[in-house]
């Protein structure tokens, strides 16, 4: 059964954190690259950050390099999102998904409900 949900997002100010979660299932996880897409309202979805499952490696889009990390629980088929210095910019549903290499481009045609995450100025 696929499984994608997202978790975590909330109203936040300007300059302030929030960690998004991702519990994904088995099939879905394991070996992939997981990572994370938002979109914003009339925007289309961008890629947001991912994680390879051995070695760890991280992608970040260039908006957010720097103030978000990426991580992942292989125990518990689990990507987190870390976002600090939020800005109003990264207003958006926050979707976790596959990620295909080198393209960074979302992995099947399954999203989960995603996670809204509001930042005020």
């Amino acid at each position: 059964q696929v499984q994608l949900v997202e978790s975590g997002g909330g109203l936040v100010q300007a300059g302030g954190s929030l960690r998004l979660s991702c519990i994904t299932s088995g099939r879905i996880f394991n070996p992939n690259v997981m990572g994370w897409f938002r979109q914003a309202p009339g925007k289309e979805r961008e890629f947001v950050a991912a994680i390879t499952p051995s070695d760890f490696s991280t992608y970040y889009g260039d908006s957010v390099k720097g103030r978000f990390t990426i991580s992942r629980d292989n125990a518990k088929n689990m990507v987190y999102l870390q976002m600090n210095s939020l800005k109003p910019e990264d207003t958006a549903v926050y979707y976790c998904n596959r990620v295909r290499l080198p393209q960074l481009s979302a992995l099947g045609d399954y999203w989960g409900r995603g996670t809204q995450v509001t930042v005020s100025s």
